[in-house]
């Protein structure tokens, strides 16, 4: 039986030790947040904890009511921004949407429904994931309404440079809501919320070794004192009037446990997984597999193009392996089209047929990368000689 080794992290992490002790410790607490009972208070202080903690990881040391959202994930926390944003008052003047070619499907098909309301969508290239400067100051200007823009694109890792997107948004127009998709950035990347400029942040807790089912969105300040976003979930108006339902303690209080553990060691875990990255990259030289890199790239994410193998098929073969990677998004894995972020990054629907993403985290080691190397060397013998 092989030694499992999971590289797959851009789609989900494995639970830290702290984090499933915060998440059973908080099992005890069943108490409803909203109560005004002893058992309920206490479930109310873990939610405060859990809420300094996911913001302190954000770079926010004071917030005020309804500055972050806990949601049931990063979809959820999106959604909220994006409608949330745009049905918040009567349409004004400035209807134009401006977000990238290559978006997860939460933004972008959100953005679907906005464009059948009557929005504006403006995407930019991020052709070679490189974000087409030239488009975004062309279409900054007092038409536009709303920013929405990825920090690191979970497919390629591209960074693509929201701070500057965000500035030259809020220079032609002040008014503009600017919201970053920081679900892949989020303690894997240098940012904090004064850093990035945005208005609206989302983040998830399974991206960073806390449990699936919660995220949260970041509002900044002058979004609430304007009641510039509302509700999209009504209901008991918990979260502050923004989300209601009943919170999910045991997941937040993993969330704030990965949040706190994250935020203690992200030095040290960025420059791991950047090394890992590097060394997968350096003993890919000289193959016939092809790493599609982005001029600025996230350090945990390396996208590769195989030679004329479907990466369903690698795909297979490494899992008999005992070695976990992806064929792209998890979120779109069962879509039958070619991925439309590689396609926007410039490869073929063949090439991206034939694409593999490795991600990394902290727990990864470089035995790992020693034997995924040694695997798709195995593999492409293997699988070229059977397709021969």
């Amino acid at each position: 039986m092989n030694r499992e080794i999971y590289l797959d992290n851009s789609a989900t992490t494995a639970l830290l030790p702290a984090v499933k002790e915060a998440m059973t410790a908080a099992m005890e607490c069943y108490g409803n947040p909203s109560s005004l009972h002893e058992r309920g208070q206490r479930s109310a202080a873990l939610l405060r904890e859990s809420r300094i903690a996911v913001a302190e990881a954000l770079g926010e040391r004071f917030l005020k009511d309804g500055q972050l959202i806990f949601t049931s994930s990063g979809t959820e926390a999106t959604t909220l921004a994006l409608l949330g944003v745009a049905h918040a008052k009567e349409r004004r003047s400035a209807d134009v949407i401006l977000t990238t070619d290559s978006e997860h499907p939460s933004v972008e098909q959100t953005l679907r429904v906005l464009e059948r309301e009557g929005y504006r969508v403006v995407r930019v290239s991020t052709h070679g994931g490189a974000l087409n400067m030239d488009a975004v100051r062309a279409a900054c200007n007092r038409e536009l309404f709303m920013v929405t823009m990825m920090l690191v694109n979970n497919e390629t890792g591209a960074r693509y440079p929201v701070e500057q997107v965000f500035s030259a948004a809020k220079a032609a127009n002040p008014d503009c809501i600017c919201h970053c998709d920081a679900v892949q950035g989020f303690l894997k990347v240098p940012m904090t919320v004064k850093g990035l400029g945005a208005d609206l942040i989302t983040i998830s807790a399974h991206k960073i070794h806390g449990p699936k089912g919660v995220g949260a969105l970041y509002v900044a300040p002058h979004v609430l004192t304007k009641r510039a976003i509302v509700p999209v979930l009504n209901g008991g108006g918990q979260e502050f009037g923004l989300r209601s339902g009943t919170e999910n303690i045991i997941g937040i209080a993993g969330f704030g446990a990965a949040a706190r553990a994250g935020r203690a060691t992200v030095s040290r875990d960025v420059a791991k997984m950047a090394s890992l990255s590097q060394k997968l990259i350096d003993g890919l030289q000289n193959s016939d597999i092809s790493v599609n890199l982005p001029g600025v790239r996230a350090p945990h994410i390396v996208h590769i193009t195989l030679p004329h193998i479907k990466s369903e098929t690698m795909l297979h073969f490494l899992s008999g392996k005992g070695i976990s990677v992806s064929s792209g998004s998890a979120c779109s894995s069962h879509a039958k089209n070619p991925s439309a972020t590689l396609l926007a990054f410039g490869l073929t629907a063949a090439e991206a047929d034939c694409s593999l993403r490795i991600s990394f985290s902290p727990l990864n080691t470089e035995e790992d990368v020693d034997a995924l190397l040694c695997a798709l060397r195995e593999g492409l013998d293997t699988l070229i000689r059977i397709r021969h």
